[in-house]
């Protein structure tokens, strides 16, 4: 596949195509080991190569597994359990203690779970392990989690951890809407967070994060608004963002109803209330913090993605990234202990999967985790790797920047807001072959039909939450296109093109449109046209016309949605479309619009992508026709009527020079207006009536200087 390919492929299976690597438990089998004795040798020769990496011991109880939990969580666990995995951890720990004599520890993470679940005792025996087993390097933060419900019912537990020597703490709040998180099976109210915020800053911590997450279907942009908000309100040091990934939740069910545009607009409100609040982060990034040079991540994340540094994961289901290996424990596959327990008492490293990873796919690893950070830092990498990243992906870094998703600043290439807006396109472009293959194919049968997700979406969907009233505007671009896409106005063969946009949003996803969007209360529908069109393709036109209103009932099925239509035709040159905002891509497609048999025959092509529509002239009044759809192919809503519509409005408006005149630019040629009066309107000539008109005005050049208001007879310069 080529990095367009790719690229929309992840946009396609946004939900699975994150900084998670590798896609599936099955995508690395062909690299398995399962020899326990080679395995055992393995790891020995595995960390034998590493001076320095990070800890992890994973602490999987829960009260009960919240809905959107995709890891290794046991519910409902007694202190006799849990004291048990106590000593089951402190064995498997003492068992990698041998392996890293000598090697320098440089971050630190008890996570889960929750690891506060845990008793005094058992909190205190497992940080005493850690402290005793590992050489843990002079200013390491160690960093631990809690639920809002134990730091407020527990303040003597935020005392002991913060004793304990833990100095960042991170606790899950998620969502503030009762409502919804009574859905996604969690506990939550203000009284309780707020309790929870006073014993935490009572214990100590200067260093404490919240957590929030988005991206659910029946999460709305006001409850997410006000779940920021309310979290500014506790100020904490840092707020870290985690969309919803659905893979391997109770909630996978619900994916197809989430749009990426659903996340992306949700992200860019959380970026603009948190950065507005005084947080700090480069555009995409998850973790905000207020305090300065701090990104905010614990020792242990931050040395993970910034330079791919080795970790280690202890415990049931954790996981460890080696130089050249990948490791499950027992447990990460069935949610359960006991096959953990067999293992660690008979004196084995628990593990369920070890794979001895081809450098291409420890790369791929450690660029997804990168894009946590929103940025890949090209000395680490050459550090990690003694390769120069530019040169390994050249043509994703092309593309990448060509098309405006990211940036070099400095040593390091940062996504850019635009990048930001497309995270789940571009990170599968930084995979290896193999597994941009299989993104392809491992999810083609997950994802749900078309029809299904927008049921899904249209369930959530609450039309009584949006301003009214709802109205819309859309617009019809043309262009006077060469063979050549990317130029205009060449010698050659020219074609009428339109551009259209793949909708990153239901209903439609995925299908072709208009460019437009939903009316603001501020704006005109002339602004709102030029706004979204400019938003969406990258494209604004010098003048647009208006083609009319659609109100047909049931056009939209999200309710009662009136399109104000425009028609314009762009004619400056070299113009490129992208795809922004809910936008995932925009296109030039040449146009045909024949009669045939007495109905009118629509045919957009691009490349291999053709759409066809039928239609019937439904009447034609004050000079103006009105279509009616027969069938549609690819078109999203009315939009072949729309299209129809402008193409007649145009030709009829193609002899009249006021109208073209608003469409050219300040200088143009005879040669381009009659581009543009052959290819719209079907004129082959201009008429001489005209050409004696202008004849005193042309230069020798045979240009023409216009003014304000493009109108030549009297704005003409004289040669």
């Amino acid at each position: 596949m080529n990095c367009n390919e790719i690229y929309e492929t992840g946009l396609l299976y946004h939900h699975y195509a994150n900084t998670a690597y590798p896609l599936t438990p099955h995508s690395f089998m062909e690299y398995k080991l399962t020899d326990e004795n080679e395995i055992k040798s393995f790891l020995s020769e595995q960390w034998k190569k590493v001076d320095e990496l990070c800890l992890y011991v994973h602490v999987p109880f829960c009260k009960s597994r919240c809905k959107f939990c995709e890891y290794t969580v046991l519910e409902n666990t007694d202190e006799d359990i849990e004291s048990e995995y106590t000593e089951l951890l402190l064995k498997e720990m003492k068992m990698y203690s041998e392996l890293l004599r000598g090697k320098r520890i440089a971050g630190f993470d008890l996570g889960g779970g929750t690891p506060a679940k845990l008793s005094a005792s058992n909190l205190t025996r497992i940080t005493k392990a850690v402290r005793e087993l590992f050489d843990i390097e002079d200013g390491v933060v160690f960093s631990v989690e809690t639920t809002p419900a134990i730091a407020a019912d527990e303040p003597e537990k935020m005392k002991l951890l913060y004793d304990l020597g833990y100095r960042r703490i991170s606790m899950g709040v998620q969502a503030v809407s009762e409502k919804l998180l009574a859905e996604l099976g969690r506990e939550g109210s203000a009284s309780v967070y707020e309790k929870a915020v006073k014993n935490i800053r009572a214990a100590g911590f200067e260093r404490f994060n919240i957590d929030l997450m988005y991206g659910f279907l029946h999460q709305t942009d006001v409850d997410f608004r006000n779940t920021l908000k309310y979290a500014v309100g506790l100020a904490p040091d840092y707020i870290t963002l985690y969309r919803n990934r659905y893979k391997g939740t109770k909630l996978e069910f619900e994916a197809g109803g989430v749009s990426v545009y659903k996340a992306m607009y949700q992200y860019r409100i959380a970026y603009s209330e948190l950065t507005g609040a005084g947080y700090a982060a480069n555009i995409g990034k998850n973790t905000f913090s207020r305090i300065d040079g701090d990104y905010g991540t614990s020792d242990y994340l931050t040395k993970r993605v910034i330079e791919g540094m080795p970790y280690l994961g202890m415990g049931l289901g954790a996981q460890s990234f080696g130089i050249d290996y990948l490791a499950y424990n027992l447990g990460a596959a069935e949610k359960r202990m006991e096959r953990y327990r067999a293992a660690v008492n008979a004196g084995k490293f628990p593990i369920q999967d070890i794979y001895r990873l081809p450098v291409e796919e420890s790369i791929a690893k450690m660029v997804s985790v990168a894009f946590y950070f929103a940025f890949i830092d090209l000395d680490c990498f050459k550090k990690r790797f003694g390769l120069d990243f530019t040169k390994v992906f050249e043509e994703e870094v092309k593309f990448v920047l060509e098309n405006g998703f990211m940036e070099i600043k400095g040593n390091r290439i940062y996504l850019t807001e635009r990048g930001s807006d497309h995270i789940n396109g571009i990170i599968p472009l930084f995979y290896s072959d193999k597994s941009k293959e299989e993104l392809k194919r491992a999810f083609a049968n997950q994802h749900f039909s078309e029809k299904t997700d927008e049921e899904l979406f249209l369930s959530a969907y609450n039309i009584n939450n949006y301003d009214r009233p709802s109205v819309a505007c859309d617009i019809a671009a043309f262009a006077i296109r060469t063979s050549d896409d990317d130029n205009y106005r060449k010698d050659g063969s020219a074609k009428l093109s339109l551009l259209l946009i793949k909708r990153g949003e239901h209903p439609f996803v995925n299908r072709w449109a208009l460019p437009g969007g939903f009316l603001r209360a501020d704006e005109t529908v002339e602004e709102c046209a030029l706004r979204e069109i400019t938003e969406e393709t990258n494209v604004t036109p010098s003048a647009i016309l208006p083609v009319g209103v659609f109100s047909k009932p049931n056009r939209d099925p999200r309710g009662r949605i009136i399109s104000n239509a425009f028609a314009s035709i762009i004619t400056e040159e070299n113009v490129k479309a992208m795809g922004g905002d809910d936008a995932i891509d925009a296109k030039w497609f040449d146009v045909d619009f024949e009669s045939e048999d007495g109905a009118d025959i629509l045919t957009l092509a691009c490349g291999e992508i053709v759409l066809t529509a039928k239609l019937r002239e439904k009447d034609r009044k004050f000079g103006e026709a009105r279509f009616e759809i027969i069938q549609s192919d690819g078109l999203a809503f009315d939009h072949a009527a729309i299209i129809a519509a402008a193409l007649s409005k145009l030709r009829n408006c193609i002899g009249n020079f006021d109208i073209i005149f608003d469409f050219l630019p300040e200088k143009f040629t005879l040669a381009s207006l009659q581009r543009v009066m052959e290819t719209v309107g079907g004129i082959s000539v201009l008429s001489a009536n005209f050409r004696r008109k202008v004849s005193d005005f042309v230069e020798e050049t045979d240009e023409f200087i216009t003014g304000a208001g493009h109108r030549p007879a009297k704005l003409f310069k004289k040669k």
